[in-house]
């Protein structure tokens, strides 16, 4: 494929197997019924304790869902441990009817609904339809990506095309019962992946990138008047949305990990109990001032300036600069962290991070990872 970044008027987008998406308060009552594969299918939830034992929403989904519900795992947590993955591919396994999964929650239950599809495919060479009921920003939705983590604590991942969702559910009355800071806080994490499709060599100008500045414009927007009124619906709506968009075109033929934001994310998340919403309000900033000094990256960034209300100055690296600083100035406006000060993360473990993003132990780009790496501690 043509780099769409040297040519973007040349280029390929391909559809994910994303059927439907349905947006607004109580979608979820109305929809999901008619969102089952067939009438005979047969569904089994799966979600976080907290929101299966704090909120109404797993049990109303189960009322819902009638004699159409197979059961319900709500032992998954934060980075998705393996062994819980392996508990429900058994309880999956042991009841044949199941052919729909239903993910509720954020980035942990929905990539443990992929990655128990991707699992039982590897035995059975069965695909489940997998529907999801998204309550943070996170836009695991979004991806043919599965993450969970190993036994030892190291983040893995599957991907297949068959994994992408069939069905999203974004319904704001869910996300009522989600807390603030983390619903922000994943804020950050819809805007890292913007940002960073943004600049990916291999992005569609159409739809990925048009709509990812679009998406930056609407988060770097409603986030904080989220913050002043956090249950106003119609603003949880615009944010899902935005999330949606700052992922959900990404396409199959996007080639290679996402960016250095996000590969930094992944070895300070489960190594260090981090989420990843959080590893995003670290790394966001101090990585698109960085990619300002690439100048194909540099315009690409630069673009969003008439999107966050600010004029370009013409000089593209220049600008992009000024957006990594309106990172730390968002990041800071919702209350966030910005650094590694709150977390139990030592200065010795910097080459440990540096060797795990690089997977070097020396040389120029260990020596730039460093650098980086450097600046998240206080």
């Amino acid at each position: 494929m043509t780099d769409a970044t040297s040519n973007p008027l040349f280029g390929l987008w391909q559809p994910t197997q994303l059927q439907r998406l349905y947006y607004g308060s109580g979608v979820v009552s109305k929809n999901l019924l008619d969102c089952l594969p067939n009438e005979t299918s047969k569904a089994f939830i799966i979600t976080g304790n907290s929101l299966a034992t704090k909120t109404p929403l797993v049990q109303d989904v189960e009322r819902l869902l009638g004699s159409k519900h197979a059961g319900t795992f709500s032992k998954i947590r934060e980075h998705a441990p393996v062994a819980q993955l392996n508990e429900a591919i058994e309880v999956v396994k042991n009841d044949s009817s199941v052919d729909t999964i239903i993910s509720i929650g954020g980035g942990s239950p929905i990539d443990s609904a992929k990655a128990i599809s991707y699992k039982l495919h590897t035995q059975s060479d069965k695909w489940l339809y997998h529907i999801t009921i998204p309550t943070t920003l996170s836009a695991s939705e979004c991806t043919m990506m599965a993450g969970y983590t190993e036994v030892n604590g190291v983040k893995t991942g599957v991907g297949a095309k068959e994994l992408v969702p069939h069905v999203i559910l974004y319904d704001s009355m869910f996300v009522l019962y989600t807390p603030q800071r983390l619903w922000t806080s994943t804020g950050l994490r819809a805007l890292d992946h913007a940002l960073e499709l943004l600049y990916h060599p291999t992005a569609s100008e159409i739809p990925a990138r048009m709509l990812c500045l679009q998406a930056a414009g609407e988060i770097f927007t409603y986030l904080p008047r989220y913050i002043q009124n956090p249950k106003d619906e119609n603003i949880i709506t615009r944010l899902q949305l935005a999330s949606f968009a700052s992922l959900g075109f990404l396409g199959h033929n996007t080639k290679g990990s996402l960016g250095l934001s996000h590969t930094l994310g992944y070895a300070l998340g489960s190594p260090y109990g981090i989420p990843h919403g959080v590893t995003s309000c670290l790394t966001l900033g101090h990585v698109v001032k960085f990619k300002a000094r690439d100048l194909e990256a540099a315009k690409q960034i630069a673009r969003l300036l008439p999107f966050i209300n600010e004029s370009p100055s013409g000089d593209v690296q220049v600008d992009a600069e000024r957006v990594g600083e309106r990172v730390f100035k968002l990041v800071q406006r919702l209350g966030l962290d910005v650094d590694l000060g709150g977390y139990k993360v030592g200065r010795e473990q910097i080459p440990v991070i540096t060797q795990k993003v690089t997977g070097a132990e020396d040389g120029l780009v260990y020596d730039v990872v460093e650098g980086l790496v450097k600046e998240l501690f206080v």
